[in-house]
């Protein structure tokens, strides 16, 4: 890189809101959002670190997740992901996407619905949500946005809307997160 140019790391095109599923204060200082597959086992790996960094920073942090199903390495990510968005729709998309992280290895179609069953939802409304594909166009607008702002893989992490280009270990998502807290102060 010469000494003119200059890198900027990417933004987020899309700005995390009122259509995200978000965990955490709404006036957290910071905000981190990822962009995950439910069948990626690294993100599988990421996502015990972020539960810790929530534990950690409970009034600092906020979460924000947005699904990026690689469907042509993972077949089950985009039935996952609308499992997750049905869940949402009742109430119930974080215990949806825990149990998910929490049981990658069973992703099929029936175990997703007695995963819903198992969490409350209404499953002939779960059904046909499923059936009809209803939430295929928000998990689709996902997939674009994080394509725009420069994901190309799973796990993909914003920080305050600039791509973390760190690996996702607890000690470097912490400081990458006390850093974007101290730039907030300034």
């Amino acid at each position: 890189m010469s000494p003119r140019q200059s890198y900027h790391a990417p933004r987020l095109t899309l700005p995390a809101g009122a259509r995200d599923h978000i965990r955490g204060p709404i006036d957290a200082r910071v905000t981190l959002l990822e962009y995950g597959d439910y069948e990626c086992p690294f993100c599988g790996a990421a996502y015990p670190v972020v539960k810790q960094l929530e534990e950690l920073m409970p009034t600092d942090l906020r979460f924000a997740f947005r699904h990026f199903p690689i469907t042509t390495l993972h077949p089950h990510a985009e039935l996952a992901a609308e499992a997750a968005e049905v869940a949402g729709s009742q109430r119930r998309f974080w215990q949806m996407h825990d149990w998910i992280y929490e049981h990658q290895d069973t992703l099929e179609p029936g175990d997703l619905r007695r995963a819903a069953g198992t969490l409350g939802l209404d499953l002939g409304q779960y059904d046909a949500d499923v059936e009809s594909h209803r939430f295929a166009p928000h998990i689709r607008e996902d997939f674009i946005s994080g394509v725009r702002s420069g994901v190309n893989g799973t796990p993909t992490f914003f920080i305050n809307g600039v791509r973390h280009d760190g690996d996702y270990e607890l000690e470097t998502l912490v400081d990458a997160v006390r850093t974007a807290l101290l730039a907030g102060a300034r």
